[in-house]
């Protein structure tokens, strides 16, 4: 204690009693031990706000400076030539370079590597310049290959009107910032994506059981008589459990109630739906759903972001989305890479069918394994371990493996959750699949994840 304590009075807080309950168990060199801690301890503990800026940022650094010294720091690892199947990465602890079996990427048709792209961006960039808009979209930012692919996103999604934003991010809270004022309430999903819980910060809100109906029905009922406007708002495929949303039970019963539905196609988009067009065509809901949004960064293997929907509600949104209307356009190779994207997925199927003939390999493998993966159903696949240590060492050990595997800590999910995750791309043949199958039931047997 004597240890902790000394580390603990070398921050500066703002006042001296929380000096009794803002301290951290350190290692034997000195620094905050990064086994017993996540990274909720240094930037959402409510405790810190005690804390003077330097002090939380040293906490922090601290912690990381650990986790360096024990080598299981597996953030920011650097590719060397692009999202690939077979991806050069710098070793964040040698400065080796590995050549990893990519399973940290959401690119899951391949289509950053896609020639068809590439030679499409090449040709018409050179219309356009280097590749920056020169403005906003509503001033100097409109250009017609923007237009271009507004269209075919709202085609795509069985509505009326599109806007293109520079990140998902922006769509997301743009457009829900711009809904929910002080007189109306958002109703999320509890495991909806970070992006779209922002949109409503400062405002109302309240989250449903993951993927519960029933759990919706008892929110929207409680506050039936409170705000003018409801918003549902749920992701179509879930970005860490990989589970599809009960949308057609979902919208019966937030319309009942008279609120409006937004849903986030993110990681929907080129997995589910027929020829990839996601979350409402897989259950034929193609024109019932109130907002899509969605990114361009997943699938469709570019960056970006988009909301779709009615013509008129668009309209309002062009005017009323601070991160649209503050925002300078897309990078235009980014949108000409979007646009050739959307028609290769929706014009031909053999990528998806690749990439679902690679899903059914390796949840069936992980299942007969014993592992925990929940609800997985579709490209993403989390190895549940609910126990940090673990899930650094798993992917500690996978990463000495040249097999890239996301970690995701609390409290990215709740503690209990914390997993591995996996991305399934197309590109794998069956023996890059077969071999990291047979490694990660290795790993798993030792360290008694499965037995």
């Amino acid at each position: 204690m004597s240890d902790n304590k000394t580390f603990q009075k070398a921050y500066h807080l703002f006042e001296e009693d929380y000096l009794d309950h803002l301290f951290f168990e350190v290692s034997p060199e000195g620094d905050i031990d990064a086994n017993k801690y996540s990274l909720y301890n240094f930037t959402g503990d409510p405790k810190l706000e005690h804390a003077e800026w330097a002090s939380r940022i040293d906490m922090m650094n601290s912690w990381f400076t650990d986790m360096r010294r024990k080598n299981r720091f597996l953030y920011e690892r650097q590719s060397q030539n692009g999202s690939k199947v077979l991806t050069k990465v710098k070793d964040p602890d040698t400065g080796e370079i590995r050549e990893m079996l990519n399973f940290a990427s959401n690119d899951y048709l391949n289509m950053t590597q896609n020639p068809e792209i590439w030679g499409r961006i090449q040709r018409e960039s050179v219309k356009y310049g280097s590749g920056g808009a020169g403005g906003v979209p509503l001033l100097s930012g409109s250009m017609d290959i923007i237009e271009k692919l507004q269209i075919k996103i709202a085609e795509m999604k069985g509505m009326q009107s599109s806007i293109v934003y520079s990140s998902g991010y922006g769509a997301n809270y743009g457009t829900i910032s711009a809904l929910i004022g002080k007189k109306d309430i958002a109703i999320y999903d509890m495991f909806a994506h970070a992006s779209l819980i922002d949109g409503s910060r400062g405002s109302n809100k309240k989250f449903f059981q993951h993927n519960s109906p029933e759990s919706l029905e008892k929110v929207l009922k409680s506050v039936q008589n409170d705000y003018i406007n409801k918003l549902v708002i749920l992701d179509g495929v879930y970005s860490m459990d990989g589970d599809i949303a009960r949308l057609p039970e979902i919208l019966d019963v937030a319309h009942f109630y008279g609120a409006w539905v937004l849903v986030d196609e993110a990681h929907a988009t080129g997995v589910i739906g027929e020829n990839g067009k996601g979350t409402l065509s897989h259950f034929n809901l193609e024109g019932k759903v109130d907002i899509v949004t969605g990114t361009l960064s997943k699938a469709v293997g570019s960056v970006g972001g988009y909301v779709t929907g009615s013509e008129k509600l668009i309209n309002y949104l062009k005017y009323t989305s601070r991160s649209y209307m503050f925002s300078t356009s897309p990078f235009i190779p980014s949108v000409i890479a979007s646009l050739q994207a959307l028609e290769l997925i929706t014009d031909n199927k053999a990528p998806i069918d690749a990439l679902w003939k690679n899903i059914h390999y390796v949840k069936k493998r992980l299942q007969d394994a014993g592992f925990d993966i929940g609800n997985a159903e579709t490209a993403i696949f989390p190895i549940i371990i609910g126990d940090d240590v673990l899930v650094k060492e798993m992917t500690y050990r996978l990463h000495e493996k040249n097999i890239f595997v996301n970690p995701v800590p609390y409290p990215a999910v709740p503690r209990k959750l914390t997993r591995v995750r996996l991305s399934i791309t197309a590109g794998f043949t069956k023996e890059q699949l077969k071999y990291t199958m047979d490694t990660i039931v290795e790993i798993g047997k030792e360290l008694k994840i499965i037995s």
